[in-house]
């Protein structure tokens, strides 16, 4: 597949389909929001599932993601206790019976974790160039400054 990613329909509707290209009207649309953790992480995994949750915006995670918030909480734990080795050894570690330098192989997967976060997490939104692309339905006014002419109006 060459080229930009394709655009989900409803944000081309949005933005009113520049393009004028024929939009597809099949796009699957996933249901239920995404709560709970599956069973089989860890506590440390499920706490980092939690916090997904809390702090990503609400409605944007769906049941159908499960699987790739999974790969993203995985790979930040492993990212963590990859950076805590890495913190207590440094960079460097000593080995063989001369005492040679080499990389601390904690370092290795540090950095294969942190490019698994950093692919997962463009893919569900969370980094703050790919949120520039997801829009959601706001419950409130889309003008943030109408709120605040509401609290003059109370004066």
């Amino acid at each position: 597949m060459r080229g930009r990613k394709p655009k989900p329909t409803f944000l081309r509707v949005l933005d009113g389909n520049a393009g004028h290209r024929p939009l597809n009207d099949s796009e699957p649309q996933p249901t239920g929001d995404l709560t709970d953790a599956p069973s089989w992480m860890t506590d440390s995994q499920q706490d980092g599932w939690r916090f997904a949750i809390a702090n990503a915006p609400q409605g944007l995670l769906k049941n159908l993601d499960q699987s790739i918030l999974s790969i993203w909480v995985v790979a930040e734990d492993l990212h963590r206790a990859a950076s805590q080795k890495v913190a207590k050894h440094g960079a460097l570690v000593r080995v063989g019976e001369n005492g040679a330098w080499i990389q601390n192989p904690f370092l290795a997967i540090q950095n294969k974790q942190a490019l698994i976060m950093l692919k997962a997490a463009s893919e569900m939104g969370f980094t703050p160039s790919s949120r520039t692309r997801v829009r959601l339905e706001r419950t409130r006014s889309a003008n943030v400054f109408d709120d605040l002419k509401s609290i003059n109006d109370d004066d």
